[in-house]
């Protein structure tokens, strides 16, 4: 078979559905699997049980009353929606609405901590000094 100009092959290449018509292309699809590999499986050089390792450039003391980080979790949420939505503010079309949707996303947030802070329980005082009013 052939397709009008005597060459066999180039009717067989048409004919073919498979996306790797060339050597190139599927070099490229290896290449794209490696990147692909790399930046979405975990790694297996690593095991998944060891601990990770934090950052020491900005540490929160682990010290700190839970109920003290949300709290300040919400008000930096808080300070970051009104920045997005005052920036919102001086741009148009779709970067303002772009800047729109990312301040709805931190105001989404701070609902879910401020829900949080509804939730954490007071700390209950200690009894250990009571114990002669129980008898």
């Amino acid at each position: 078979m052939s397709d009008g100009t005597g060459n066999p092959l180039a009717l067989a290449e048409a004919e073919s559905t498979s996306p790797y018509i060339s050597l190139d292309s599927k070099r490229l699809h290896h290449a794209a699997e490696r990147a692909m590999d790399y930046y979405l499986k975990p790694s297996t050089s690593q095991p998944s049980s060891s601990p990770r390792k934090s950052s020491t450039v900005f540490v929160v003391a682990p010290d700190v009353n839970p109920e003290a980080l949300l709290a300040q979790a919400c008000e930096s949420l808080a300070s970051a929606s009104v920045m997005a939505s005052d920036f919102a503010a001086l741009l148009d079309g779709a970067q303002r609405n772009t800047m729109m949707a990312l301040q709805q996303i931190i105001m989404l947030g701070e609902l879910a901590v401020n829900r949080m802070l509804d939730n954490v329980e007071p700390p209950q005082p200690s009894r250990a000094g009571c114990s002669s009013l129980d008898t």
